[in-house]
């Protein structure tokens, strides 16, 4: 079985080595992208970065979420799309001379397929850091099989 994450049109197939280009057997870029937004009149929506590990047994995305409250957060997991989204509050007391971490609504979606245990998936919060936790099924665990001496 193959097992794939799309994040934002980027797929992760399961294999760990690197090429000469700097990218990874998943074709992920080892340099962080810049982080983004999309503006309206009304308001903009920040797409946060995340990291995605691979372990024999699960993945794991660690996502920067500077300023978040586990109250401003949401997780969802439905027909094999996992969103990350909430709201970075305001702190209008304070005058900034510069910020590089965006305020405002944040968005943020992978396509995980049948590549994870949907009931095993939790995440937590801790110093601006989210880290959501995605077991993988049974089925696409590496196993060992046993050769038998054939008579």
């Amino acid at each position: 079985m193959s097992t794939n994450i799309n994040t934002d049109s980027t797929t992760l197939n399961q294999s760990t080595n690197t090429n000469s280009h700097g990218t990874n057997s998943h074709g992920v870029n080892s340099t962080r992208p810049s982080s983004t937004a999309t503006c309206t009149r009304s308001n903009c929506v920040y797409t946060p970065r995340f990291d995605l590990w691979e372990g024999s047994d699960e993945f794991v995305l660690y996502g920067d979420l500077p300023g978040v409250s586990p109250d401003d957060l949401e997780i969802e997991f439905e027909d094999g799309r996992l969103t990350v989204q909430g709201r970075v509050q305001s702190e209008a007391e304070r005058k900034y001379v510069s910020v590089e971490y965006g305020i405002g609504d944040f968005y943020r979606e992978f396509l995980l397929g049948e590549s994870v245990n949907a009931a095993g998936i939790t995440a937590e919060l801790k110093n601006g850091v989210v880290t959501i936790h995605l077991p993988k099924p049974e089925a696409s665990k590496p196993r060992r099989i046993e050769v038998q001496l054939a008579h």
